[in-house]
């Protein structure tokens, strides 16, 4: 189940839907919706002596977890315009995507109704700005690469995931 669940009426005319938990259709008005994953995008923010930004979630889901700095793009956005609000939102800093880390599945929350997304990761450095934490964010802090957050300590699974990618690709111990 997803962001599907429990849709039963139309949200343009209210109508009865009809459909499955991939793909819902309005008779009447001609509304349809698809279960696709929502875009996020991501950044593995590395400082000049290789240490990794993370944030403390100051909200649900996975609040008091570490995080890695990003968030959905909105739509008509680029990926990497939203990168860069994202991390002007989140840190007050200005940044320059670098590489693309690549793409992970995962949900946002845990239970039945959570919506799937679609991450996309970059590496980053900063270019600018006052490091603060705002937004959904209550905490910032720089980690070297022995030093990074057990797997139970970071929000959301697939940020491991990218961790041991990135640490992967940049032979830190």
């Amino acid at each position: 189940m997803g962001i599907l669940q429990g849709w039963a009426h139309c949200p343009r005319c209210g109508a009865d839907l009809v459909g499955d938990e991939r793909r819902v259709e309005c008779d009447r008005c001609g509304f349809v919706s698809y279960a696709n994953p929502v875009p996020t995008a991501t950044a593995v923010c590395v400082d000049e002596h290789g240490r990794i930004l993370l944030g403390r979630r100051a909200l649900e889901p996975d609040k008091g977890l570490w995080d890695l700095p990003g968030g959905f793009v909105d739509e008509d956005e680029h990926p990497l315009d939203a990168l860069r609000r994202e991390l002007r939102e989140e840190t007050g800093l200005e940044i320059e995507p670098r590489e693309f880390l690549g793409m992970w599945m995962d949900r946002y929350g845990y239970d039945s109704s959570a919506t799937s997304t679609l991450n996309l990761y970059w590496t980053a450095r900063v270019l600018a700005g006052e490091e603060e934490a705002a937004d959904d964010v209550a905490e910032l802090r720089w980690f070297p690469p022995e030093e990074l957050p057990q797997p139970d300590e970071l929000a959301f699974e697939v940020n491991a995931k990218v961790l041991s990618a990135w640490l992967g690709r940049n032979e830190h111990p």
